[in-house]
């Protein structure tokens, strides 16, 4: 199974966008030739095997991240949990 979360846009060359992933040093290269809307620096994009799928509303990127930090929480509260039982 594919999830794609919203990556954030920091340089554009030659329709080839780097792109930040979340919060932490990681980063991505997407291919901006199957988006139809334009995108510029500090868009946030969904990406899948390389290529960007569609242009994200910033809020709708952020609440995205929230739910997958949210979900990340609750699955390291449940294994230590489980450790400590």
């Amino acid at each position: 199974m594919c999830l794609a979360i919203p990556v954030q846009i920091k340089s554009i060359e030659n329709q080839v966008a780097k792109c930040k992933v979340g919060e932490g040093e990681t980063y991505l290269d997407a291919s901006l030739m199957l988006l139809a809307d334009e995108v510029e620096i500090d868009d946030y994009l969904i990406v899948h095997a390389g290529f960007a799928l569609r242009k994200l509303d910033p809020k709708e990127a952020e609440e995205t991240l929230n739910i997958l930090r949210e979900m990340v929480e609750l699955t390291e509260a449940e294994k230590n949990k489980a450790c400590n039982a």
